[in-house]
């Protein structure tokens, strides 16, 4: 499944934290938001991961799945590129 992680997290160390866990599951395509492809057991393992890292009072984190229709619409200006599908496994 493709999905779009943004956060807003208000301390600069949680928000380097989360950044630092993302990204071995996705690839940051702007400073607050990565672009994955998880399976359903990944996802959870991420929301949890996150949810273990952010102050629930003052952060903010959205999971915006999205269908390989549209994910296949997506589109770039300026630089950078959409993040393909890999055929990879990840243990976790």
């Amino acid at each position: 499944m493709y999905v779009l992680i943004s956060y807003d997290i208000v301390d600069d160390r949680r928000r380097l934290k989360v950044m630092k866990f993302l990204k071995d599951f996705g690839k940051r395509v702007q400073l607050s938001m990565f672009e994955c492809h998880l399976t359903e057991e990944q996802l959870v393992f991420v929301r949890s991961g996150v949810r273990d890292l952010i102050n629930h009072r003052k952060d903010r984190i959205r999971y915006w799945p999205i269908c390989k229709t549209c994910a296949a619409r997506v589109e770039v200006d300026g630089w950078g590129e959409v993040q393909e599908e890999e055929e990879s496994f990840a243990i976790v």
